[in-house]
């Protein structure tokens, strides 16, 4: 079964983002890798208690805030996917431990798959 394993929000300005999410929330960001600012929280037996971060978004799809679903099959859900009415935003990318794609669900709402390798 696929499972929620993070969130990511996407903005033009991501450093003023972090810098809003640290002050408001006391979230803990890493440097970036990618764009992509990770959140660095952590719990007390330093378990993480947030999976995600901030992003600077696309020009073609600049804000807002996606779950990340794991799936064994990126592939195969992105199929699956379309079959059912979702629309591809980004296809399939690889990165050094997994792969990410981004669509949208035929109700207009966001998400991404991982894969991981």
């Amino acid at each position: 079964m696929a499972k929620v394993v993070g969130f990511e929000i996407s903005s033009q300005d991501p450093e003023k983002a972090v810098q809003f999410y640290e002050s408001v929330f006391g979230w803990k960001f890493s440097e970036p890798n990618w764009d992509y600012w990770p959140v660095s929280q952590q719990n007390e037996d330093n378990s993480p208690s947030l999976k995600g971060g901030v992003s600077k978004g696309p020009h073609d799809y600049p804000h807002g805030t996606r779950i990340q679903i794991e799936v064994e099959s990126i592939d195969n859900t992105i199929s699956k996917a379309k079959n059912f009415g979702a629309l591809i935003v980004r296809e399939k990318m690889e990165f050094d431990d997994f792969y990410l794609a981004y669509l949208v669900d035929p109700t207009g709402v966001g998400f991404g798959l991982v894969e991981r390798k």
